[in-house]
């Protein structure tokens, strides 16, 4: 991470970024205070999703109220509950057409997916591939 805000202490990507300035929170903090609020199975998706990008290689995790951003050097995947699934965004230099990508959004060159995750087994063989290919983009390195 290329700088730490020295008023919320979260990290960042490039010195000075902008960003809501506020604390993240644990993960036992985050979980407990969005208890009801997502899937009941929030949590299960939170540790498949981790578990693969720690095997890929580093990843800092940052809870804030919105969801846990992942980050390499720079915010790389995004889970943000919903009532019925978890939002797992992922960015990528390619546009991926598949029927599980829920959305995409475009931001320069590059393009944000949106895989809607119901369970944890929801993290099948493809999404992990995506993942990883995103991880090697975003991150440079593998595992």
């Amino acid at each position: 991470m290329s700088w730490t805000c020295p008023s919320c202490g979260r990290r960042f990507g490039r010195r000075n970024q902008s960003h809501e300035c506020e604390p993240a929170l644990s993960v036992d903090e985050y979980f407990a205070a969005s208890s009801g609020l997502g899937p009941p199975y929030e949590r299960e998706i939170f540790d498949v999703v981790l578990d693969h990008l720690e095997s890929l290689g580093p990843i800092h995790v940052e809870p804030v109220a919105v969801g846990i951003f992942l980050k390499c050097e720079q915010s790389f995947v995004e889970l943000r509950p919903k009532q019925r699934w978890v939002a797992m965004s992922f960015p990528s230099s390619r546009v991926i057409e598949h029927p599980r990508i829920a959305r995409t959004m475009r931001s320069g060159r590059r393009t944000y997916h949106v895989v809607n995750l119901r369970a944890p087994d929801d993290l099948d063989d493809t999404v992990r591939a995506w993942l990883a290919e995103a991880y090697l983009e975003r991150c440079g390195r593998g595992g």
